[in-house]
């Protein structure tokens, strides 16, 4: 499941939020602990939902001690249920200690995006439309967020503002109109050698006829639409462009949407509003 991830990227967030946490030292555990004693733990479910993060967890253990063991029981992206193991570690006691707190936090937000994208993966299952998440995620956490969105199920749209070109409302009203934009971005991008894809949001069917009749672009985001006037901006755009949707779109609403024929749905909801899945860690206490 570390398909896709920025391995070294993961290591210096791991070796950052470590430091965090421990700076001078775990005192408590360093106070009472032996340092050559050995605990197992395990990593219990204590909600339903989708698991993200065993892999990472993984990591973060074998940071903390090199020798540490992971047993996985559950893999990244399967459906939980209160009760259940993920995983069971067994390592230095001072090491699980330190790694604990990094771990349980980052797997439980992981695991509630996980969970909220597999539901919206759900709810248009058999349609031909792609589920796409937004930069709306938590500083120095994107790149695990989008992680746990493909985990569950959905898709990246872009990771930043340096990866694909995305006109909205602020740049047309900024810059005075769509047409004005549009072509200053095919122009700023001939001249800087970049081959990025172009999304230009429109509000209004006024707006997307100036989009047509410009053209240059990647895709049409249609924000906040009607169902009726997004079913008549699709019909309109027909295989011109790329068809998106976008705009407070939940769990209740996404498969109509879907149903209108639109390409793609993004969903910032799938990070800014998921929650967290409850999850501890136990030591196994030997009998």
């Amino acid at each position: 499941m570390l398909e896709g991830v920025n391995l070294e990227q993961l290591e210096k967030f791991i070796d950052e939020t470590l430091f965090e946490d421990i700076q001078t030292g775990d005192h408590t555990s360093l106070a009472c602990i032996p340092e050559e004693a050995i605990s197992k733990a395990r990593l219990l479910v204590k909600d339903t939902g989708v698991i993200a993060g065993v892999d990472f967890a993984e990591m973060v253990f074998k940071k903390v001690d090199p020798n540490a063991k992971v047993e996985h029981l559950i893999k990244d992206g399967s459906d939980v249920k209160y009760g259940d193991v993920a995983f069971i570690v067994t390592c230095k006691s001072q090491a699980l200690l330190k790694a604990e707190r990094l771990v349980l936090n980052t797997m439980q937000r992981m695991s509630g995006i996980s969970t909220l994208s597999s539901r919206f993966a759900v709810e248009v299952e058999g349609l031909p439309v792609r589920i796409l998440d937004t930069r709306k995620t938590t500083p120095g956490m994107r790149f695990l967020e989008k992680w746990a969105v493909r985990i569950g199920g959905c898709e990246n749209y872009r990771d930043g503002l340096y990866d694909w070109i995305m006109i909205k409302d602020n740049h047309i009203d900024a810059c005075g109109n769509i047409k004005e934009a549009i072509n200053r971005v095919n122009s700023y991008l001939k001249t800087n050698g970049l081959n990025l894809g172009i999304t230009v949001e429109v509000r209004n069917l006024v707006e997307l006829h100036e989009v047509l009749s410009v053209g240059n672009v990647t895709r049409i985001m249609l924000d906040n639409f009607e169902l009726p006037l997004l079913k008549e901006a699709i019909a309109t755009i027909g295989d011109q462009f790329e068809t998106e949707a976008s705009g407070g779109i939940n769990l209740q609403t996404v498969r109509k949407i879907a149903e209108s024929g639109v390409e793609f749905i993004s969903v910032g909801a799938l990070t800014h509003s998921a929650g967290s899945l409850d999850l501890s860690l136990k030591v196994i206490k030997e009998s």
